[in-house]
């Protein structure tokens, strides 16, 4: 059985999550579930993820009517190749 090959995530923060596009995203998403936290409350979304109904990637806004508390698994679930 081959061996599985560890990941480099050094090399992976430094060609894209280290990105200035990339980290400003990473700050809309983080202030976006600090805004719902303070609405609804750390219980309400403990184990949950904070949805974006248009993906910051297609121009989507931290706007309150463009958030939505979702599950992990329908958040993070769907699938990207389609």
């Amino acid at each position: 059985m081959p061996k599985k090959r560890d990941r480099n995530y050094r090399e992976e923060y430094d060609n894209y999550h280290g990105k200035p596009e990339q980290r400003a995203n990473r700050s809309k998403r983080v202030l976006a579930r600090r805004d719902v936290e303070a609405k609804v409350g750390a219980k309400a979304i403990a184990g949950k993820d904070i949805d974006h109904k248009k993906p910051l990637r297609s121009g989507g806004t931290n706007a309150a009517s463009n958030l939505k508390i979702s599950s992990v698994k329908a958040n993070r679930g769907w699938n990207r190749k389609k």
